[in-house]
């Protein structure tokens, strides 16, 4: 915050952009998924699904409408300015951030973008690569996913950690149905 303090919360809500219509314009829109922590893959699914399809684009707030008209360098820093009050920024804006790279192309694809967020998940795409199984050359889909943290507040052993906990849960399709 402003003086200098970290904040925890318990909940992880996840800012995503959801493409929808907003005057006729495909777009992505920040949706916020709250305590996504407690939630199924499948609950947290069907609430992005909805956001696509309910949001109606003449129902921008206010605020976003002056948003969207101010220029590039005026919308950086007034997006800055949440952050130094961070129940603020967690109510607009989530505590983390999951973005798609891949979700359009074929192939693999990893992105290193500046964020507002303590953590971002980039998702990229699956690709077919070589990999050592067992002794033996074999090709194996790969998903790329680039784990950026801010390591003014994260330690990098923690951030690690959380990033072998994470590829493990991924390998096993922890969460899904089947």
């Amino acid at each position: 915050d402003w003086r200098g303090r970290v904040h925890v919360f318990e909940d992880v809500d996840v800012n995503v952009l959801v493409e929808t219509t907003v005057r006729g314009d495909r777009m992505g829109v920040p949706h916020v998924v709250r305590k996504a922590n407690e939630r199924s893959v499948r609950s947290i699914h069907d609430e992005i699904r909805s956001a696509q399809q309910s949001r109606d684009p003449a129902d921008l707030s206010p605020l976003a409408e002056l948003a969207f008209r101010l220029p590039g360098f005026v919308r950086r820093l007034v997006w800055r300015l949440p952050q130094w009050f961070p129940e603020r920024w967690k109510d607009m804006a989530g505590t983390v951030t999951v973005t798609s790279v891949g979700m359009f192309g074929e192939g693999g694809g990893w992105a290193v973008s500046p964020t507002n967020y303590t953590l971002q998940l980039t998702v990229g795409g699956i690709s077919e690569k070589p990999r050592v199984v067992d002794g033996e050359i074999t090709t194996r889909e790969l998903l790329d996913i680039t784990v950026t943290f801010d390591h003014d507040v994260v330690d990098g052993a923690s951030a690690a950690r959380f990033v072998q906990r994470l590829r493990e849960l991924v390998e096993d399709g922890h969460g899904l149905e089947t």
